[in-house]
């Protein structure tokens, strides 16, 4: 019978490893939910789609993994992460194939509704999983880095999806993604089969910690700092992840593998942003500067790089409308990995998998309006800049709420040695 190994005590390699799956499993969640934005083009002549028409199935996909997150984070907490991992990649690839046999938009929207609504397994186990295989002053650095390569998905799904769909058409794409998923969840259950999985400390001591704390997430105003900031950063994200290609098509006339290199640079820069801001604080922190300053620093300068992003409609080359979207993609994603470090900062861990998903199902609300808000916005003829005027100032809305409901941070937690 084989010994089980605590995740505290598990080697170097071996983390990393488990590091490397769980940002695999997150470069899939978005490959497959980006299927359709890449190729909307090709599948909106297919069925006849109208803007109206992609716009509603957007929302529906939002609105699906909105729900389905007020269950996931508890299905994270509930199960754990050695379970959580391979129950969602699995749920998800299995909607990803369905999308291979649909015909009717009825059929469109129950597989973007089943797709969503297991995708939002995603975010909370991946939240989790991280938090629980790095130390407190890691964490961000953690997140940053698991960001940056989730962005790959981005970068890497405009330049594979338009080729695999001249081989095997929209549909078969749809298939080998989840195929892929499917032969991911039996390597995570083989790279766990001998780690037990134990609880760890939340970063930093706060007052509640002293007892059991499992009460109502929605009376803690942590949870409220978290997922009102997360409905306006999360709508500028979804707005661009979905129209973004639209975007280009409308302005530029790009289409097909013509919008494979502008959106690889502009979710390129996603991932930069995701680097810069993991890494940055985690330096930061290790060197005892004031959580406070660092954590809300950070926020804010992504806030304020993601004000030019309207200036992306008067570019006359699509490589400076690029450019800007690119840096306002890096904003969010800094802002959105210190989000996420936030999460970990103040709740203790038993609550971590709850409140990550509570805030994903505000940030789906927020990305369900501005996906529908968008396609109606389009059909009537308004364009793009009433949606990135709003885009602009979204982030520093969250900021300037985040400051009003925690206005300031504990001190950070020593990492035990």
């Amino acid at each position: 019978m084989s010994t089980k190994i605590a995740v505290s005590a598990i080697a170097g390699r071996t983390r990393w490893l488990l590091f490397g799956l769980v940002v695999t499993a997150g470069i899939l969640n978005l490959v497959d939910r980006q299927i359709i934005s890449v190729l909307k083009p090709v599948i909106a002549k297919d069925l006849g789609w109208s803007d109206n028409d992609y716009g509603t199935l957007a929302a529906w996909f939002q609105g699906a993994a909105a729900f389905a997150f007020l269950f996931t984070g508890w299905i994270a907490d509930r199960v754990g992460v050695k379970w959580a991992n391979p129950l969602g990649v699995a749920a998800w690839s299995i909607a990803a194939i369905a999308h291979g046999w649909a015909h009717s938009m009825v059929q469109f929207i129950l597989c973007r509704v089943s797709l969503g609504a297991t995708e939002a397994m995603g975010t909370p186990t991946g939240i989790k999983t991280i938090a629980t295989i790095f130390p407190p002053s890691l964490r961000s650095a953690g997140f940053g880095l698991g960001n940056a390569a989730n962005s790959m998905g981005a970068v890497l799904a405009p330049l594979a999806i338009p080729v695999v769909a001249l081989v095997w058409g929209w549909r078969g794409t749809f298939i080998a993604a989840g195929l892929i998923g499917l032969g991911w969840a039996g390597l995570w259950l083989l790279a766990t089969r001998r780690i037990d999985f134990g609880s760890v400390q939340p970063a930093v001591a706060a007052p509640t910690d002293d007892a059991p704390d499992y009460g109502p997430i929605l009376k803690d105003r942590r949870t409220w700092a978290i997922a009102v900031a997360k409905i306006l950063s999360d709508a500028t994200w979804w707005l661009l992840l979905f129209w973004m290609p639209d975007f280009f098509n409308r302005q530029f006339g790009l289409s097909g593998v013509d919008l494979g290199p502008p959106l690889a640079v502009a979710y390129g820069g996603a991932a930069v942003g995701s680097l810069i801001g993991g890494l940055v604080p985690s330096q930061l922190l290790a060197r005892g500067h004031d959580l406070n300053r660092v954590r809300k620093g950070v926020l804010l300068t992504s806030a304020l790089l993601v004000l030019p992003v309207p200036l992306a409609l008067q570019a006359d080359d699509y490589w400076v409308a690029v450019c800007i979207l690119a840096l306002t993609l890096a904003a969010h994603q800094g802002f959105s990995t210190n989000l996420f470090a936030l999460i970990a900062d103040v709740t203790p861990q038993a609550k971590v998998g709850r409140v990550t998903s509570f805030g994903a199902f505000c940030g789906n609300l927020g990305g369900m309006a501005i996906a529908k808000i968008a396609g109606l916005t389009l059909a009537a003829g308004l364009g793009y800049l009433p949606l990135f005027l709003f885009a602009s100032i979204s982030y520093l809305l969250g900021i300037g709420w985040i400051q009003l409901l925690l206005p300031r941070l504990p001190k950070l937690r020593k990492d035990k040695p």
